[in-house]
């Protein structure tokens, strides 16, 4: 990790790699890649790849296809389960307009434009994600099912935790490409798994996340079994999140962090978390961005569903976990691995930029726990909750200036264009619930 255009070229060279994936990420969160041969690279290095814009959902129409892919050297890495003789490699992408100005439409490039606006303010937005995932096994087609025969709950271990070696594996792929694996355990339901990766600016974290769910569906398919993301794939049991810890750094120092003040929290982390929550209900159908992500946002299942935070209380959306000094952070609790990491890191930072740039006031900590709230008592404490659904998000999202402008115009509407036909197609769908409870009663 962290090549130079030209330490690339020689290692490419010196070290038999003849195959190159040029990976990106469309609007929606999900990876795609274009492959070269070792004798393209200082070209595409220099000049990037042409490719068809208008075949990418939400990128272009077939009027304006060209585009460019221009890899980022720093990204490269070797992809330890092809052959060793041959190798082949990755290198993640930005994109551009085939005249090599910048589109508008890149997720990574509108993470790069808010760190860009961080860092002219002293800023260094630093960020840890929490990856949970579910292993099932395939029917004998290799099409993915919802069974798994581990009975295991959390931090468990084997032989209950039947994951563990393919776990392990994960791990270990992970380590040859540059991450550096803190834990990995069995989460609370059956089948699910969360590996945590070490803090790192927030760019290099986005292109981890999305680096992490490739490798981890890779190594799982390798051991017979499908992994997936999907938010809330059983009913009956804890879904998938993507808990999001983050810090703010300021010529090296921790900025959230004050001894002196009561919990040890700066006004910054105060103004800051105010920024969030004001802006949670406009972000909420980025970072939960599938009709199934609300169906883990649910009383009972462990998901946040108030906004509210506290600075020991682990159950409401947004807390700040125990360590102190350099290790301050914030946790937000409510996003889902199924969203797209650029988009959602950039509004989690300009919500709280704009927390400190308006000096908002933060609200009064919920230190109760929030899962057993009676309805009075919810009331009583002014809780406002998440959308509960992905049409009361994109409501929420045009709601709010914030979004758009952070987004950008192309992005914002692709996005809820393409969200609000996800949710119709959705919403006109007759269920199998609905046939079971209604057509022999009615």
């Amino acid at each position: 990790m962290g090549f130079t255009k030209e330490e690339c070229l020689k290692y490419v060279g010196e070290n038999d790699v003849r195959f190159i994936r040029m990976q990106f990420t469309d609007i929606f969160g999900q990876m795609k890649n274009i492959a070269i041969t070792h004798n393209q690279l200082a070209q595409a290095l220099d000049e990037g790849v042409l490719f068809d814009g208008s075949a990418v959902k939400g990128f272009a129409g077939v009027e304006a296809s060209d585009m460019l892919l221009l890899p980022d050297p720093g990204t490269f890495t070797i992809i330890p389960w092809r052959p060793q003789q041959g190798k082949v490699a990755r290198i993640i992408c930005d994109v551009k307009n085939h005249d090599g100005s910048q589109f508008e439409g890149d997720p990574r490039y509108i993470l790069k434009r808010t760190l860009k606006k961080a860092q002219d303010l002293g800023y260094v937005f630093q960020v840890g994600p929490e990856c949970e995932f579910f292993l099932f096994h395939t029917d004998s087609e290799g099409r993915p099912t919802t069974t798994t025969h581990d009975t295991a709950g959390y931090c468990d271990l084997a032989p209950i935790d039947q994951g563990e070696n393919t776990r392990r594996e994960i791990c270990l792929v992970l380590e040859e490409m540059g991450f550096e694996i803190e834990t990995s355990h069995h989460e609370s339901a059956a089948g699910q798994h969360e590996i945590d990766f070490k803090y790192s600016d927030a760019l290099m974290a986005a292109d981890h996340i999305m680096t992490f769910k490739y490798v981890v569906k890779i190594v799982a398919q390798r051991n017979g079994l499908h992994a997936t993301f999907m938010p809330k794939p059983l009913p009956g049991v804890n879904g998938s999140g993507m808990h999001i810890n983050m810090s703010l750094a300021k010529e090296g120092n921790n900025v959230f962090n004050h001894p002196e003040k009561p919990g040890e929290l700066s006004e910054t982390a105060k103004q800051f978390i105010a920024g969030l929550l004001e802006h949670i209900k406009g972000i909420t159908a980025i970072a939960n961005p599938l009709v199934n992500s609300y169906k883990r946002l649910t009383p009972g299942y462990e998901a946040p569903v108030h906004i509210a935070w506290s600075p020991m209380n682990r159950s409401p959306l947004l807390r700040v976990p125990s360590p102190r000094g350099a290790g301050t952070r914030l946790e937000l609790r409510s996003p889902d691995p199924s969203c797209n990491p650029y988009l959602t890191l950039a509004l989690l930072l300009e919500a709280g930029l704009d927390g400190l740039q308006r000096e908002m006031k933060v609200p009064e900590p919920v230190n109760v726990n929030i899962y057993h709230l009676t309805p009075e008592q919810e009331k009583s404490l002014n809780l406002e909750r998440l959308p509960s659904n992905l049409l009361m998000a994109l409501e929420e999202m045009q709601k709010d200036p914030l979004i758009q402008s952070t987004l950008g115009g192309h992005i914002f509407t692709k996005y809820t264009a393409a969200k609000a036909r996800e949710w119709k197609a959705y919403d006109d769908m007759v269920h199998q619930w609905e046939i079971d409870s209604y057509l022999k009663a009615y």
